[in-house]
């Protein structure tokens, strides 16, 4: 596709966020968090570009990333919300175009990336880290349950994007 073909993020975000709404609200009750709230806000390459040098000095676009509202939560604990404003995992800043690219190069269906990606982000909110080879281990069998489980649940085929530690996601 060329540049002048692709669609501006916003008319993607509008033809695309009923279905991922959808979908984030099934992968958020396959882990039990369905009463908590996710903002999820889709970004251009130059905004995630933006965000990931600011919070991880990273200075490149990417696909996902996760800022939780409970940042010392342990893997495989529930946040305990006490209070109604406490029920909230926190964000996620989707790279859509970042991922429209990625599909192209790999003729990757790209709704079905983009649920992917939302449950990694996901995990990361509920305290999952790839770190190390243990952390990654530990993230990639949780990401593989939710999507088994949501493929069940839908009829769908998704995988978790990679299933080695990489160090960069």
């Amino acid at each position: 596709m060329h540049k002048s073909e692709r669609y501006p993020v916003s008319h993607l975000v509008s033809h695309q966020a009923d279905r991922l709404r959808k979908d984030v609200e099934t992968l958020k009750r396959i882990l039990g968090v369905q009463r908590f709230d996710v903002g999820i806000v889709c970004v251009d390459n130059r905004r995630i570009q933006h965000i990931n040098n600011i919070y991880r000095k990273k200075n490149m676009p990417t696909d996902v990333l996760s800022f939780p509202f409970y940042e010392d939560l342990r893997p495989g604990k529930l946040p305990c919300a006490l209070h109604r404003d406490e029920y909230n995992l926190g964000d996620l800043f989707l790279g859509v175009e970042y991922v429209m690219h990625q599909c192209q190069e790999r003729s990757w269906d790209f709704h079905a990336t983009l649920t992917v990606v939302a449950a990694h982000g996901i995990c990361h909110l509920l305290g999952y880290r790839h770190e190390t080879e243990e952390e990654w281990e530990e993230m990639f069998q949780k990401e593989n349950y939710i999507l088994r489980e949501f493929n069940r649940l839908t009829g769908s085929h998704l995988e978790p994007l990679t299933k080695r530690c990489t160090g960069d996601r």
